[in-house]
């Protein structure tokens, strides 16, 4: 069995709560398949802290193996060790440091843990700081440079909160030593999911296609235009992976945040408002000439479906596709 230790930094637990909604196996089912053996988790654990220390201590010292440190939860070192400390003792960051050089693999789990995210925004005042990352620059707690025992650097499961199905893959992945370097993309996130971009799968595809657009949370049509989403930017696979197998923010009607970038928090990025430039939205696909979506843009307005231009601004979607007519073919 392959052990792991998930300790919890500065961040709100959602990543955790998360976690525990895993479904067909739940968490601890499928860390158990995958052939993990969870030692400690500050939610899921009875072991007390002097119990804690005593074991941490020994994984230092090359006594007890430690296969995966996991941490959930930017490292904040605005405080000089006056807070986020372990066991009421020395700081958090401190003690993270040493565990991390002698793991054989590292995993950041959420965007605060691997960029900082909400305890590194502009106005947090926590200096908050990813493992290997403040924000989309390499450095973070551990360098630039680290590499875990594994030959990997840290991991980042990215995301607020994660997928449980990123987490739990990622780790028996780790267990099963088969997720190399290059099955990490240049922000260290696993590609299986940081491949995929929200916009893949999105149920308002056919509005988006057509530029059918919401004016207000509730309405059918696509959000890009006036309610900010960033869907076509952002790198998940939310909406082919369904959270509880079933839904995801724009199924649940509301516009994708971005939440594994690592500036998700920062102040410039104002939910549900679309910045422009120019007249013309910038949340755009990154990988589209922008004179060639403003023309096929026209276009596609030009040949709007009236069922599609109603129920774009409807909370329901009021008229259905027309059956086809005549001898199919």
């Amino acid at each position: 069995m392959k052990t792991l230790v998930w300790l919890g930094a500065g961040g709100c637990g959602g990543c955790s709560m998360s976690l525990l909604t895993a479904e067909a196996p739940d968490c601890l089912t499928a860390l158990e398949l995958a052939g993990i053996e969870l030692l400690w988790h500050p939610s899921l654990s009875a072991l007390g802290g002097a119990q804690l220390l005593a074991m941490l201590d020994a994984m230092e010292a090359g006594a007890q193996t430690l296969d995966m440190l996991c941490v959930e939860g930017a490292l904040l070192t605005a405080f000089a060790g006056q807070c986020q400390t372990l066991g009421g003792g020395e700081p958090m960051a401190a003690r993270v440091g040493r565990l991390a050089r002698v793991a054989r693999h590292v995993v950041a789990v959420g965007g605060c843990a691997a960029f900082g995210g909400v305890g590194a925004a502009d106005d947090a005042g926590i200096g908050g700081r990813g493992l290997q990352f403040d924000g989309e620059t390499p450095g973070g707690l551990l360098g630039a440079s680290f590499v875990a025992a594994s030959g990997l650097p840290v991991v980042n499961v990215a995301g607020c909160p994660t997928h449980p199905g990123w987490v739990l893959e990622t780790l028996a992945l780790l267990a099963a030593d088969a997720l190399p370097a290059s099955g990490l993309d240049s922000l260290q996130r696993p590609r299986f999911y940081a491949d995929r971009l929200v916009h893949h799968g999105c149920p308002r595809n056919e509005f988006y296609e057509f530029k059918a657009t919401a004016h207000a949370l509730g309405q059918q049509g696509c959000l890009i235009e006036h309610l900010g989403c960033r869907g076509t930017l952002a790198h998940a696979d939310c909406n082919i992976r369904p959270w509880h197998g079933a839904s995801s923010c724009l199924k649940g009607g509301f516009s994708c945040i971005d939440c594994t970038a690592p500036d998700f928090a920062a102040a410039h990025r104002q939910p549900l408002t679309t910045p422009r430039l120019a007249g013309l939205p910038t949340i755009l696909p990154s990988d589209m000439p922008k004179a060639w979506f403003v023309a096929l843009s026209a276009l596609s307005k030009s040949a709007t479906p009236a069922r599609l231009r109603h129920n774009a601004q409807s909370e329901r979607l009021d008229i259905a596709p027309t059956p086809p007519t005549g001898k199919r073919r």
